[in-house]
């Protein structure tokens, strides 16, 4: 058996899944290739084949399509066993041993401002069909939107001059069609060429030149024009994933401080060899995947595995590229090259992920595969069999046969979906739905498990004070103390105590004498007291809790929340315990889905203990402690047991599982990378807007049924009557225009949509 060898390649010019069917088509001809993958969002494509291959050739036709394409220059092989890095040992350290820096060190986990990013191929003037545009402009600067623009002038100055001057009018309307045909007929024969001879560019292409035919310019132009409009709706629509994907190696720092013979000096991130040992100081982002060798710090990993607080690390504990370092120096010994961490690992598993998925074909052009073949042989045989074979006059069947051809025409049909969809999106948008076009409505109907993210997804992200537990005092004495030692402090815990304080409206007098204790909290004096705010182990150290004490900690320990005791002058005065908690729609959004008889589930970075607890609270199921690349294959396995999969999210480490997922959804407020990267957005945060959004989906799935209904329908009646010789071409042009007509306001109804 012959051994597969595979290549990869950077193709540009790419914008919809119509284009990838394209390249797919043609590659597939080419002899000795076994298997092609067509990426349009990462802008790639692999090709595995058996050696035989003249790859050369096989450029030769992607360029010949009007595509870019160079060999791919990443770092790893497609084929890399994700597996091999499986070094993420999720030793999560207790919550309740967070450390309240006063410093305060930035603990945001993602800076995407002020990135410059070069879009490293340039699209040339190509043929492939459907030029969507630039990816960031206007629409109407868009080829396509010119070309739009260009023919709906042409046509309005053709009824222009038909008006003033008739005996002219018939040819200006030919010249109208042909302003938006030519391309269109270009990009025809392109594809006929390539294997696709039954393109929806070629069903425009018979049905415009049968108008002009039977003297029905004015149909012909206005059909182009109308099916040029259809192509912009959807142009509209193609987002930037591209470039988005990439900008995610914005997150890894440019340059380390490398030790080297005793002392340090900065040197390119990118530069760093597995074994080197690099100095990371408070509030620094890390440079490299690696190995704590000294120091001891709280890292916030909400970058990568969505961790909602910071994790404390010492010696020996694994750190990932791009996570912040918070409150102490550490050194790390580098585990991997800047080409394989974590960052570009994600990036890669976006890649691949969207690379696996099969494009998806529009139901039109499928259906024109038999339906434009079809139209013309009726439409020859009405010409053609009744002269030859019966004795009927040629004029009178070829012109039936040309008014059949006119039936057939495509208006009603090709407008039918696009004008659903605008619709869809529009009264979507109005709501805070955003889904990147009709195939992803498509998808979103058919949705049996919405696999949730927690942080920031199924939670509001930031920790809450849940609890507060007096030991001799009053609850706004204990919360008014711990407030006066976390004033000045960034920690997220640290924010939700005096958050709570400011809601509650209590004093928060200024500390004297003011410490942090690095890895057990902070102490200071006010008013002649001696205060400390510790972490239950700092606490145990000093001996200030009871059995009694330590097991009401355990408890809240349990249910997920982060605990942090109060000493005044050395006596236990309090305990206060935080959580994330779940947003206020999440139960109902839920239950929203289960009964619409879609399932829900749980993946989150977060420790088991504290998705145990949220999950609890929701009735969902759950796993916990996962990273990008579990999380992506959790994804694979629900796809493989039937599950129609839809993964909400809000941070990049949801990245690879919503490119996996057959529909990615991401959150409001979520970074810039998973908003891209998904197919879909609920831009007001909230759980029950995936339920609408599926809904949304299930309508606008029925209103297309209904518009090729009607569109199929009136032409059915049309060529049987047209055949008896009831109804001529001026009717049949009005089957036409008439169900163009009625689809686009079934059509509309859309936007009436209440939410």
């Amino acid at each position: 058996m012959a051994e597969t060898s595979e290549t990869r390649y950077r193709v540009g010019g790419m914008d919809c899944a119509s284009c990838a069917t394209k390249i797919d088509t043609a590659v597939r001809r080419v002899a000795g290739v076994a298997d092609v993958s067509v990426s349009v969002m990462a802008g790639t494509m692999t090709i595995r084949h058996d050696g035989s291959s003249d790859l050369k050739a096989i450029e030769k036709k992607v360029t010949g399509l009007g595509y870019t394409v160079s060999p791919f220059t990443g770092s790893t092989a497609p084929t890399r066993d994700h597996g091999s890095h499986d070094h993420h040992d999720h030793d999560h350290d207790d919550h309740a041993g967070h450390d309240h820096d006063h410093e305060g060190h930035d603990h945001t986990g993602h800076d995407h401002a002020g990135h410059d990013y070069d879009h490293g191929e340039t699209e040339i003037e190509g043929l492939h069909g459907h030029d969507h545009g630039p990816t960031t402009g206007p629409w109407w600067q868009s080829r396509k939107g010119r070309l739009t623009i260009l023919s709906g002038a042409a046509l309005v100055a053709a009824y222009a001059i038909g008006h003033l001057v008739p005996a002219i009018g018939s040819y200006a309307f030919i010249i109208a069609m042909l302003v938006g045909l030519v391309p269109i007929a270009r990009r025809a024969v392109m594809a006929a060429l390539s294997g696709t001879p039954f393109s929806i560019e070629m069903l425009m292409t018979i049905a415009a030149v049968g108008a002009v035919i039977i003297n029905a310019g004015e149909e012909a132009a206005t059909v182009v024009f109308l099916f040029l409009v259809g192509e912009l709706l959807e142009g509209v629509a193609a987002g930037k994933a591209r470039d988005s994907i990439q900008s995610l190696t914005a997150l890894v720092p440019k340059n380390a401080l490398l030790e080297d013979n005793g002392q340090t000096r900065e040197v390119p991130a990118e530069s760093l060899a597995v074994g080197a040992i690099i100095m990371v100081r408070p509030g620094d982002r890390i440079s490299a995947d690696g190995v704590i060798i000294s120091g001891e710090s709280a890292i916030d990993e909400a970058p990568v595995t969505g961790e909602s607080t910071p994790v404390r690390k010492g010696v020996d504990a694994v750190v990932f590229a791009g996570t912040v370092n918070g409150d102490a120096v550490l050194r790390v010994r580098v585990t991997a090259a800047a080409a394989d961490n974590t960052i570009a690992r994600v990036v890669k598993l976006v890649e691949e992920a969207q690379e696996s998925k099969a494009p998806t074909e529009r139901f039109i052009d499928r259906f024109s595969r038999y339906y434009t073949p079809g139209v013309v042989v009726v439409a020859a045989l009405v010409a053609a069999v009744p002269p030859l074979l019966f004795g009927g006059l040629w004029s009178e069947w070829v012109y039936k046969g040309l008014a059949i051809l006119l039936i057939g025409c495509p208006c009603a049909l090709v407008i039918s979906t696009p004008a659903a969809i605008a619709a869809s999106l529009s009264a979507g948008a109005r709501r805070g739905l955003l889904m990147k076009g009709g195939a992803v409505l498509e998808t979103l109907g058919k949705v049996t498990m919405v696999a949730f993210d927690k942080t920031g997804t199924l939670t509001e992200g930031k920790p809450q004070v849940t609890d507060i537990v007096c030991f001799g005092l009053s609850e706004a004495k204990v919360l008014s103390r711990a407030a006066v030692l976390e004033q000045g402090s960034s920690h997220p815990l640290a924010l939700a105590i005096l958050n709570r304080a400011k809601a509650d409206g209590l004093p928060v007098p200024p500390a004297f004498e003011l410490e942090a204790l690095p890895g057990k909290g902070v102490s200071g004096k006010v008013g002649g007291e001696t205060l400390d705010l510790l972490s239950p182990s700092a606490a145990r150290e000093r001996g200030a809790l009871s059995a009694e004490q330590d097991a009401r900690i355990t408890v809240l320990n349990d249910e997920g929340k982060s605990v942090s005791v109060l000493l005044i002058n050395g006596a236990m005065a309090g305990l206060i315990a935080m959580r994330d908690e779940p947003r206020e729609d999440a139960q109902a959004g839920l239950s929203t889905l289960k009964s619409a008889g879609v399932k829900a589930m749980m993946l989150t970075g977060d420790n088991k203990r504290t998705a145990a607890a949220v999950a609890g609270m929701l009735g969902i199921d759950w796993r916990g402690e996962m990273m990008p690349e579990d999380k992506q294959q959790v994804v694979g396995e629900l796809k493989r047991q039937g599950f129609v999969v839809a993964k909400v999210g809000d941070g990049i480490n949801d990245a690879p599982a919503l490119a996996a997922a057959d529909i990615g959804i991401a959150m409001g407020g979520g970074t810039d990378v998973a908003l891209e990267t998904a197919d879909a957005a609920v831009l007001h945060g909230r759980v029950g807007d995936v339920a609408r959004m599926i809904e949304l989906s299930k309508r606008t799935m029925r209103n297309i049924l209904q518009n090729i209904t009607i569109a199929l329908g009136l032409k059915a009646v049309f060529l049987v009557t047209t055949i008896a010789g009831i109804t001529g071409l001026w009717p049949a042009i009005l089957a036409d225009t008439g169900a163009t007509v009625l689809v686009t306001i079934n059509a509309l109804r859309l936007l009436r949509v209440e939410g």
